[in-house]
């Protein structure tokens, strides 16, 4: 035998074991920006939930919030609106389910399950037309909760679509009461 015939098969592994770890070191340091980039930035995540002090609502007033991009409308609503919206009758509903976040899918869309309870005066919800995504005005419209002008669509004081062109009530967000006076939206 020749010494070119003898080889060293450890050292030979070595080699190829180390050549590949260090192609999957550059290929992680090729990738890493392009991953880092897909994830969402300082802003975005501020918007995940939002804290509303509604210690200045009197009954009757609302406050609209920006969250997620979109507004939502804190409603104080009078002992009135709520009468008014127990008093509708659930086979008279374009839209028969709640659309409420926090409670299953397909709960109906009585007064109380569009708000929480215990808290059935404060009405929140995403003021967004489910037509067209205009943006309805409040305290309007023959049902006196929202009109939405471009193309007449009509919901109740709890937000129930009621006459026009929407498809659904509009959407309740995940909410909670975090104290007597402060709702975290998100």
């Amino acid at each position: 035998m020749s010494a070119t015939d003898i080889h060293d098969p450890n050292r030979r592994d070595f080699l190829y074991v180390a050549t590949g770890m260090a192609a999957v070191v550059g290929a992680g340091a090729v990738a890493w920006p392009f991953i880092d980039q897909m994830r969402p930035d300082a802003s975005t995540l501020a918007l995940a939930s939002v804290e509303v002090d509604v210690a200045s609502l009197t009954p009757g007033m609302s406050l609209v919030v920006k969250w997620r991009g979109k507004p939502v409308v804190v409603r104080n609503r009078t002992e009135q609106e709520m009468k008014d919206g127990e008093a509708v009758n659930l086979a008279d509903l374009k839209d028969p389910i709640a659309r409420n976040a926090n409670l299953p899918s397909d709960a109906p869309a009585t007064d109380a399950n569009r708000t929480t309870p215990g808290k059935e005066a404060w009405m929140v919800m995403v003021q967004v037309c489910t037509h067209l995504g205009c943006i309805p005005l409040g305290q309007e419209g023959e049902f006196g909760g929202w009109f939405c002008p471009c193309h007449g669509s009509v919901y109740d004081t709890a937000g129930r679509i009621r006459k026009g062109p929407a498809p659904e009530n509009m959407a309740v967000p995940v909410f909670q009461f975090i104290s007597d006076t402060k709702i975290r939206i998100g």
